[in-house]
């Protein structure tokens, strides 16, 4: 496995040490999991998209009514 060095604020480091008994590095490690994940996300949504006829307004329009739906089913409406 690969080290990494990272700069932090003080208050970060101060915070960090009145709470030693968490495994930091686990929680960066799967921070930057997550954010690797999101990002491969993002290229697949791009791929995806490239060849889509849809307009912003069409998505918009889409997005509403997904909307509507969700709080009909839910028994949300308005």
């Amino acid at each position: 496995m690969t080290n990494m060095t990272l700069a932090i604020p003080e208050e970060l480091h101060n915070l960090m040490k009145e709470h030693s008994d968490i495994k930091w590095s686990e929680v960066a490690r799967k921070a930057l999991w997550e954010h690797a994940k999101r990002q491969e996300q993002l290229k697949l949504m791009d791929r995806l998209l490239a060849k889509s006829k849809l307009t912003e307004k069409d998505a918009l329009r889409t997005g509403r009514e997904v909307n509507a739906a969700i709080a009909r089913r839910h028994g949300l409406n308005a």
